[in-house]
């Protein structure tokens, strides 16, 4: 169990020094312990770091949230390797951190069909190849959704890494694979609540994807792009790197191509190519109960007012409705429905429709 006190001061050290990792880094190592670190700062913004750290705590108490402190036995062992690790990160689902094999697949949002299906079959004979698999992106369009939902179709463990916090889901159209993701698998971030999903932070979420992986496979790329930055990212980390060749006329393989011809990535067709060049034991696949995390827990006021307003509307309200008829602040309905569909206790439906599912 994490030490609340030292998990308060830790989110308020990162919180402070949330575009200064490495200066947090260097007072974590200096004074052993972010409770320590704390009594050693003198800045202005003390007193709001630590209110936005009570905050947090109640986030993360209200929701469930799994947290996994750098320098700790939870930590995952393979982003330990990383001058740039997170401190702190942030996880809900039914998430396995140290599982035997990660495998992260990243690639253009603007993925070709032979694309995608390229990223399915990778998936699936993976799931034949090395059951015990589990496989990384970060749920954006093109290949990240891709693998996401080939890794559910296969049944293996998927692992969203967000740019966000965990009150919100980006882009919204992927929120469905992001719910199906918690039950064998989940949702890993660096950021707090109320986080919004800028530019930057995808760039810093692909630290993450790459120092997770054991394996970082590109599927498709075009000449510059987030896939690249997170390939030069696993080779800082020294992780080995894959690509899928296209035809030389194709714009969206031009990034693979320039990775295999400058020797940075491995060429592979397919799924057997990764487990031989990786050394991975071939395995037989087992059958095995995925044991599902009851995510039912204690309604709080808000959450109950929401869940009783829903079930007068059988066929769903908008959220604007709800608002109005429950005078709860918008920004508070929204986010809470979030996490509600998180637990299954609601569902998003086109057109900012919610219905009760309990």
């Amino acid at each position: 169990m994490v030490d609340k006190e030292i998990l308060k001061y830790s989110i308020a050290l990162q919180w402070l020094y949330r575009t200064r990792l490495r200066t947090e880094h260097q007072l974590l190592r200096q004074y052993g312990d972010a409770r320590e670190a704390w009594k050693h700062i003198d800045e202005l913004e003390m007193k709001e770091a630590l209110e936005r750290a009570e905050e947090e705590l109640e986030f993360i108490d209200k929701h469930n949230i799994s947290v996994y402190l750098y320098g700790t036995d939870e930590y995952p062992y393979r982003l330990n390797e990383c001058p740039d690790a997170p401190t702190i990160l942030y996880g809900k689902g039914n998430i396995s951190i140290n599982n035997q094999h990660f495998v992260s697949i990243v690639g253009t949002r603007r993925a070709t069909d032979r694309g995608k299906e390229m990223t399915r079959q990778l998936v699936l004979d993976l799931a034949e190849l090395v059951p015990d698999v589990t496989i990384v992106s970060g749920l954006a369009y093109g290949i990240d959704v891709a693998a996401h939902k080939a890794a559910i179709e296969a049944g293996l463990p998927t692992l969203i890494v967000l740019g966000h916090g965990l009150d919100r889901i980006y882009p919204h159209l992927h929120r469905p694979i992001a719910v199906q993701s918690l039950k064998n698998g989940g949702l890993l971030t660096e950021y707090v609540s109320q986080t919004e999903p800028f530019g930057p932070n995808f760039v810093a979420r692909d630290r993450i994807i790459a120092g997770l992986a054991d394996a970082v496979v590109v599927v498709e790329s075009r000449e510059k792009g987030g896939s690249l930055i997170t390939s030069r990212m696993a080779s800082d980390y020294d992780r080995e790197i894959f690509a899928v060749p296209g035809r030389p006329s194709d714009p969206n393989s031009l990034g693979c191509n320039n990775l295999i011809r400058e020797q940075n990535a491995q060429l592979i067709n397919s799924a057997e190519d990764i487990v031989e060049a990786m050394q991975w034991r071939l395995m037989e696949r087992k059958p095995q109960q995925t044991q599902l995390v009851d995510l039912m827990f204690q309604l709080s006021d808000v959450e109950r007012t929401l869940l009783d307003k829903l079930h007068e509307q059988e066929d769903g309200m908008h959220i604007n409705s709800i608002v109005m008829e429950t005078g709860l602040d918008y920004s508070n309905v929204s986010a809470t429905l979030m996490m509600m569909e998180l637990n299954e206790l609601v569902k998003s439906l086109p057109g900012g429709i919610y219905r009760a599912l309990k």
